[in-house]
């Protein structure tokens, strides 16, 4: 395998570590120009205006993401996944113990037994964001997910951004479900969570429940994902497979308990109430997009992502509303509690037993979601490092198995870090905006492939498109506003939506499609994934406002990082890239005239 040092391109992986016996030097995080001395450094500070503008309005390319970028990881993916694996990979990466607890909260508070429209429309808004990244994923079936389709689409700064809140995303939900995991571990113990963890008076509250299971745990999810893809498959089919069987029963123990009276008063709360409820509840329906990084181990793209990606979210929908529907037939939704639901529904109607069935599936999904999470984070990981964005050591793919191991190791011991610490409370109020964030611009990014083509597209029509995007979004991030101002008075949001519906209306018939996709396409271009934007970031608008100052900061951060390192890396690794395209064609060139 070739090392960082050798072309500044490929870093130097474990393979070429046990070769070289030594440890990990600085070129191989940092092995560009600009970083070889200080005076290169200083150069490079110095043309940070020009380089910027560069990657502002630089584009990458569908052959690009393809084929230049996966060769900086030294060796290939194993193309060992089918449509069954990323089927199940995406229910594994989806149910977890969100249903167990998002319901309770959602039903007694806002829906009552509407909850089940709730879940509806919830899952219909993540199936409108699945749409979007599946065509992505078809057309470019790379271990970046959203990462490749920003870069190709929006551009390298706009990919950036979306990348840090990606990794800080998968983090802070890896450490939410590890330490999950330690509560419900428990709780099938017959124990309090909080006898499995270390508590530190001397620490800050929230911080000071030191939980060494939420490590363990994930360092084991780790080691498989480490050796094996297929393995690892093997695994999630069958966990989850339990997982639905489990899911079966408490649907059918709880239906011998349902009362019809618990539906008297179905929607106690009104249509805010329901609405509220959607938007809390779709965060039940999150972690699909790490089955877009699966790409390149997939054998059929065109076949298997679609197949996967979209008949997972359906059975995931289903299943979901089926569990609402019973738990309201269980008990009246004033009576749910809120932390618990299924467990106090089952002991409430005589069934105490039930809850150890509740725990064990519990603890089955989380499972799942955890070696999902770390399996998606580590793809995506690798090709941010293809792209110098990120040590480039961490794109290197190990030649034995196949997988991203450096990548795997390192976000491993992040989430084990932030899980071993952090609790639930503070991580759940990190997670949500990141999320709807990058499924804003995955929706925005596919309008503009759709619309916009370098060198093919008018500049009337690119013209147009930009105006109606800043509607469509304007539009969005207004009625979201009207929202979190007062949910009763309808004026202000028939103003939005209408200039919304005029904004999609005219890019639908003014601005004329100048890419259509090759094997797989989202229906109803630009309407569904208009309507992609404008639910995303309604769901924002539920958000409390700490949550919009701790994304602040963590994108100022990601912007100093950007301004000082990464910026220079990747204009360094692009500029390497073009100079061995540019030599590889002089040589075909030449190679053509010799003939």
């Amino acid at each position: 395998m070739a090392s960082g040092t050798e072309n500044g391109i490929v870093a130097l992986g474990i393979d070429g570590l046990k070769k070289r016996g030594s440890f990990w030097k600085k070129e191989d995080f940092l092995p560009e120009e600009s970083f070889q001395n200080w005076g290169n450094y200083v150069k490079a500070l110095s043309s940070i205006k020009t380089r910027l503008k560069d990657r502002l309005l630089t584009r990458s390319q569908d052959s690009i993401e393809l084929h230049e970028m996966r060769a900086q990881s030294g060796h290939e993916m194993k193309k060992n996944l089918n449509w069954w694996d990323l089927l199940w990979f995406g229910i594994g990466a989806v149910m977890g113990a969100g249903i167990f607890v998002l319901t309770g909260q959602a039903a007694r508070n806002n829906a009552g037994p509407a909850v089940v429209i709730s879940y509806l429309i919830a899952g219909i808004s993540a199936l409108l964001s699945v749409l979007c990244y599946t065509e992505f994923a078809v057309e470019l079936p790379v271990a970046g997910g959203s990462f490749a389709y920003l870069r190709v689409e929006l551009g390298d700064f706009v990919a950036y951004i979306a990348a840090g809140n990606i990794l800080f995303q998968y983090i802070v939900s890896g450490a939410s479900v590890a330490r999950s995991w330690t509560s419900y571990f428990a709780t099938l113990c017959n124990h309090n969570p909080d006898d499995f963890r270390i508590n530190v008076s001397s620490i800050a509250e929230g911080y000071n429940h030191l939980d060494p299971i939420a490590i363990g745990i994930s360092i084991a999810v780790a080691l498989g994902a480490c050796l094996s893809i297929k393995g690892s498959s093997r695994f999630n089919s069958i966990a989850t497979i339990l997982h639905i069987i489990v899911m079966i029963f408490i649907v059918v123990a709880g239906l011998t308990k349902a009362n019809p009276a618990n539906y008297e008063t179905f929607v106690p709360h009104g249509i805010p109430g329901v609405f509220t409820a959607s938007a809390v509840l779709f965060f039940a329906y999150v972690g699909f997009d790490g089955v877009a990084t699966l790409g390149e181990e997939t054998k059929n793209p065109g076949r298997d992502i679609p197949i996967g990606l979209i008949g997972s979210m359906a059975i995931t929908i289903v299943t979901y509303c089926l569990l609402a529907a019973t738990l309201c037939l269980m008990q009246p939704y004033t009576q749910i509690d809120a932390d618990a639901p299924f467990t106090i529904a089952f002991e409430a109607v005589g069934m105490k037993w039930a809850k150890y069935f509740v725990a064990f599936g519990a603890l089955k999904g989380m499972t799942t979601v955890l070696l999902a999470n770390v399996i998606g984070q580590a793809r995506y990981f690798t090709h941010i490092a293809r792209t110098h964005m990120a040590p480039p050591l961490l794109a290197v793919i190990n030649e034995k198995t196949g997988t991203p191991t450096n990548a795997t190791i390192i976000m491993t011991v992040a989430n084990s870090i932030v899980a071993f610490f952090t609790s639930l409370d503070v991580l759940a109020n990190l997670l949500s905006i990141a999320t709807l964030f990058i499924f804003t611009l995955v929706a925005i990014a596919l309008i503009v492939r759709r619309y916009y083509a370098t060198g093919e597209t008018s500049n009337a029509d690119r013209n147009k498109l930009i105006g109606f995007l800043l509607l469509i979004i304007g539009s969005s991030i207004a009625t979201a506003a009207c929202w979190a101002a007062s949910k009763d008075h309808w004026i202000g949001y028939i103003v939005t939506v209408t200039v919304w519906f005029l904004a999609t209306l005219g890019l639908n018939f003014t601005v004329k499609q100048a890419k259509k996709p090759q094997l797989w396409g989202v229906p109803l271009v630009p309407w569904l994934p208009s309507a992609s934007i404008a639910i995303n970031v309604f769901i924002m608008g539920s958000i409390d406002g700490p949550s919009f100052v701790r994304f602040s900061v963590w994108t100022s951060f990601l912007l100093i990082y950007y301004l000082l390192v990464a910026l220079h890396a990747s204009y360094d690794a692009a500029r390497e890239i073009e100079r061995k395209a540019e030599a590889t064609q002089a040589t075909n060139i030449e190679a053509g005239i010799t003939k």
